[in-house]
């Protein structure tokens, strides 16, 4: 089947405004394994759409060939609401300017209901029960508020992805080094995605409780076998993950064509593209608890100094970076150390130099839960 696009249009929210979706849809509707991408539901995360750019080129090299054999959806801008956000020339992208909050929060809890439409059509088969759980989340999602803007993005993009074998959601951070989030019943089949972008760290955690896009479609799954796993087989059908391509600052070809050929293979490797992708390469990280993972936080407000670079080893107690107050006294009194508060590898920096009194400015994963850690919490808004 050839290539179809879609455009979706979203409520307005001021006459004479319109903002849409585009969808790009490759393979046959309804084929298996479906494939979900969708890149910058952080608009002003630039580095996903980029990837996504250049993996529409392989996708539609693939097409032509009639390698595609499951189904991909692909939306390269998920978030033009955000998109637009540009304030004397600085793009807020994080957060909607209306009061929705931050883009990749307080997405629908799809489990809720579903039970109660799945439970009477389930039985010994898996397949069956991924078919009837899929079509209640479904009728859970043909009921989401659709009134203004931001719902309306919202409840689009959850019809998109509902009912797909994988979704891929690209984003980037800060300043920081390739790396994912996934659950960790994932893990064992999907670390070949780690392993095909480079990923320095591999963060697992069933349920943050951020209500992020991913795990709207990862959690149903995970809650409804806890409910009734134990009476009858649910498979965990929907592989859900987020991509965090380095920092805002990397948007580069080089690392976009990189990342779309990995993101191509895995693909591959899934079955949803015809073809051999060889062997995954070499992981470079574990997938480790969300739990080991830490914040380094600012103590006082002020100018942000690093004293280490990403990718170094840090012990707990090392000088990451010293806050300096640039209304001190003397120049010895100004500055203020901070020191790194668990073992591991510093992951990201912050891109804001001026800091506040408790704001994350470093991202650490470690090896083991920290006790201080609440189990599963995201570590930012």
């Amino acid at each position: 089947m050839a290539k179809s696009i879609e455009r979706i249009s979203l409520n307005s929210m001021s006459p004479g405004t319109e903002r849409f979706l585009k969808v790009h849809r490759y393979g046959t509707k309804g084929a298996r394994p479906k494939a979900y991408l969708q890149a910058s539901i952080h608009s002003d995360e630039i580095p996903g759409m980029l990837a996504a750019h250049h993996l529409m080129g392989l996708l539609d090299a693939a097409e032509a060939r009639g390698e595609i054999v499951g189904e991909i959806v692909l939306v390269p801008v998920a978030n033009p609401i955000g998109l637009g956000q540009i304030i004397n020339g600085s793009h807020s992208g994080r957060y909607e300017l209306r009061g929705g909050g931050n883009f990749n929060r307080h997405w629908p809890d799809l489990f809720e209901g579903v039970r109660d439409l799945a439970e009477p059509k389930l039985g010994p088969d898996p397949a069956a029960n991924v078919a009837a759980i899929r079509a209640a989340i479904g009728a859970r999602i043909a009921r989401l508020p659709m009134d203004t803007e931001l719902a309306c993005l919202k409840a689009s993009l959850a019809r998109l992805a509902y009912d797909s074998d994988m979704v891929l959601d690209l984003h980037c951070d800060d300043e920081a080094l390739m790396h994912v989030y996934m659950q960790p019943v994932h893990w064992p089949e999907f670390q070949d995605l780690a392993a095909e972008l480079g990923a320095r760290a591999s963060l697992l955690c069933v349920d943050s409780e951020a209500n992020s896009f991913d795990e709207t479609f990862s959690l149903p799954w995970t809650k409804m076998a806890a409910a009734v796993g134990e009476k009858f087989p649910i498979p965990s059908a929907c592989f859900a993950t987020t991509v965090e391509f380095r920092g805002q600052a990397d948007v580069f070809d080089e690392l976009a064509e990189k990342d779309a050929v990995g993101l191509y293979r895995f693909l591959q490797r899934h079955g949803v593209i015809a073809g051999d992708p060889g062997p995954a390469p070499a992981l470079q990280c574990a997938g480790t608890d969300l739990a080991a993972t830490d914040i380094v936080r600012a103590p006082k407000a002020g100018i942000l100094a690093y004293k280490v670079e990403l990718g170094a080893s840090v012990k707990r107690g090392d000088l990451i970076a010293e806050i300096v107050d640039p209304l001190a006294d003397s120049h010895a009194q100004a500055r203020t150390p901070v020191r790194a508060v668990n073992d591991g590898l510093v992951l990201s920096r912050c891109l804001r130099k001026l800091v506040a009194p408790g704001e994350g400015i470093s991202m650490i994963v470690g090896a083991e839960a920290l006790a201080h850690r609440r189990a599963g919490a995201l570590l930012s808004d």
